[in-house]
């Protein structure tokens, strides 16, 4: 049987699929860590969604399939924390690295990245962005039963920290210290539960708020990867579209303020430094790593990013308004 087949079988057994309708499978486009069909039979619609052992990069990146059954439970736990804010699973295989979920569809779920690449920039949404985001990190923190269950270290390094900081060390020898630890000390800190892909080519523009989705990277972790992840895209942003970058840097500041309003003083010490040293690194990951942006192609950008990225690595920033100023100061001298 062909791959689709062997699914539809699994998808079959479990009820998924009613008895006697015909199934089609239609592949859907933009992942590079799965294979993903919008499934239809019948009055049923929904999405499949199956890890891939190699990425679709242009680097060797490979991790773990075992991600996919990281992935439906963080699912199944953001939606228990923030109902809404995720697709609901329908059915979960761990042996055959897939599941099934709500297939949202497009005319009323846009993806922000699509938004903010045509200057669409609310930061009401990125507001809301923080605050769910937030309340994910505080409701898990500190659960050491959470802990366990999302105690990924060997996957997430795979497929965060060394593609994204280590890989850069060859091309940026001097700074091999400062990348290594900023390696080093995400995966030593166990604080609260971590989605690891918060971009905005995952969140969906949903009728009530965002919904996040590619929940590959889960992780017991530091809560900083993500705010400093999501935050790094709405800062390459300005170089995509330049004449949005005020908007961008005001969403900015919307999304990690709402944030720290949503978290707690507890959770709050000592983050927005950790997340002000980490985000330098990522944006400099995002042109000279395994998984560049798509979107900084002409050298001049990318040289543009390198400039003001690199002596952030050497120097971090002492606060996020810090850091904002120093992007925005930068690509004005460009």
């Amino acid at each position: 049987m062909t791959d689709t087949a062997t699914i539809e079988a699994r998808l079959r057994e479990a009820g998924v699929i009613p008895a006697g309708v015909p199934a089609e499978f239609r592949a859907l486009t933009g992942g590079v860590a799965s294979d993903i069909w919008c499934v239809e039979a019948g009055e049923t619609r929904f999405a499949v969604k199956r890890a891939l052992a190699k990425l679709r990069v242009a680097a060797d990146w490979r991790a773990p399939v075992s991600r996919n059954a990281a992935e439906a439970d963080w699912l199944r736990t953001a939606a228990d924390i923030v109902p809404g804010c995720v697709p609901r699973i329908l059915f979960h295989d761990p042996e055959a690295g897939l599941f099934a979920m709500d297939f949202l569809a497009p005319d009323k779920h846009p993806v922000w990245k699509a938004e903010l690449r045509d200057g669409r920039v609310d930061e009401g949404f990125a507001a809301k962005v923080g605050a769910r985001l937030g309340a994910i990190h505080a409701a898990t923190a500190y659960d050491e039963a959470i802990a366990a269950r999302f105690a990924h270290d060997s996957n997430f390094h795979a497929l965060r920290l060394e593609p994204y900081l280590e890989a850069m060390v060859p091309k940026y020898p001097d700074l091999a210290p400062k990348l290594f630890a900023l390696s080093r000390d995400t995966l030593a800190r166990h604080v609260a539960l971590v989605h690891g892909d918060v971009s905005p080519k995952n969140i969906l523009v949903g009728p009530d708020g965002p919904i996040f989705l590619d929940a590959e990277c889960a992780w017991y972790g530091d809560p900083a990867f993500d705010l400093a992840f999501c935050l790094n895209h709405l800062l390459l942003k300005c170089i995509w579209n330049p004449a949005a970058a005020p908007s961008y840097l005001r969403a900015f500041d919307a999304l990690y303020m709402t944030y720290f309003g949503s978290v707690g003083p507890r959770l709050a010490r000592g983050l927005e430094a950790r997340v002000a040293r980490l985000l330098p690194g990522l944006l400099l990951a995002r042109i000279d790593g395994k998984s560049p942006v798509e979107y900084i192609v002409a050298i001049a950008d990318k040289d543009r990013v390198r400039s003001i990225a690199i002596p952030m690595i050497e120097a971090a920033p002492a606060s996020l308004t810090a850091l904002r100023d120093q992007w925005r100061s930068g690509l004005g001298r460009n």
